[in-house]
């Protein structure tokens, strides 16, 4: 009788999107996936729902990848992809999400993202870069590579907004849609609190006194 394969095993992912219906959607694609050339195969060690939880399921789970989209109630995928890189609580943590702006990517990579996918990627695709950067082999969508690339041959032109975290700028947005801070919270899963801790960090670092003029400064220099 032939000895039973040796070597073989299994890729502990986290999922971490706010979306139930999305993260059941991965959990069927990843668990369902044949084994890797290698042998390998995946297994959805846990969910979350929001960027507080993901990062608390990290402590806890000690994935091998974290798969993460970048729109999550409360902290945002960016500031729980550092909290979990400055805990190493997880291996290697893979953006998806819908976003492909350059801004974004450059801020995922720079904040130690090993991989950036896009929602409308195939699923034989994402299986392949799940297993690939569980293998510490980084995967970036085509959209991805290419503003990256630009990044680095054309660095993009300074911004009023640089100094304004991922959060701060939705938080400047709102306000400058006329949004109250009660509006705003309830928009992005924040409490009031949060929100005003939030337009207080923003008006020195744009050098205004009050949130009109905030808003008035974000009109005037395009925030998107």
């Amino acid at each position: 009788m032939s000895a039973p394969a040796t070597g073989t095993r299994t890729v502990r992912v986290l999922l971490a999107d706010d979306h139930q219906v999305v993260r059941a959607g991965l959990r069927m694609i990843l668990t369902d996936a044949p084994p890797a050339p290698n042998g390998a195969t995946l297994d959805v060690v846990g969910e979350a729902s929001t960027g507080e939880e993901a990062v608390a399921q990290a402590a806890r789970l000690r994935p091998d990848v974290v798969l993460m989209d970048l729109l999550m109630p409360g902290i945002d995928g960016i500031e729980a992809l550092r909290r979990m890189r400055a805990a190493g609580t997880a291996r290697t943590i893979v953006i998806l999400t819908t976003l492909d702006d350059d801004a974004r990517v450059r801020e995922a990579v720079q904040a130690g993202a090993l991989g950036y996918l896009l929602k409308d990627m195939l699923a034989e695709d994402l299986v392949r870069a799940v297993h690939a950067a569980a293998a510490g082999t980084p995967t970036l969508d085509p959209r991805a590579q290419h503003y990256l690339m630009r990044h680095l041959t054309e660095p993009a032109p300074a911004s009023p907004f640089d100094g304004l975290t991922p959060r701060e700028r939705d938080v400047l947005r709102l306000v400058a849609q006329g949004r109250s801070n009660k509006e705003i919270a309830a928009t992005l899963f924040l409490s009031l609190g949060t929100v005003k801790g939030y337009v207080s960090a923003i008006l020195p670092k744009l050098g205004v006194g009050d949130r009109t003029q905030a808003a008035l400064f974000a009109t005037k220099h395009g925030l998107e």
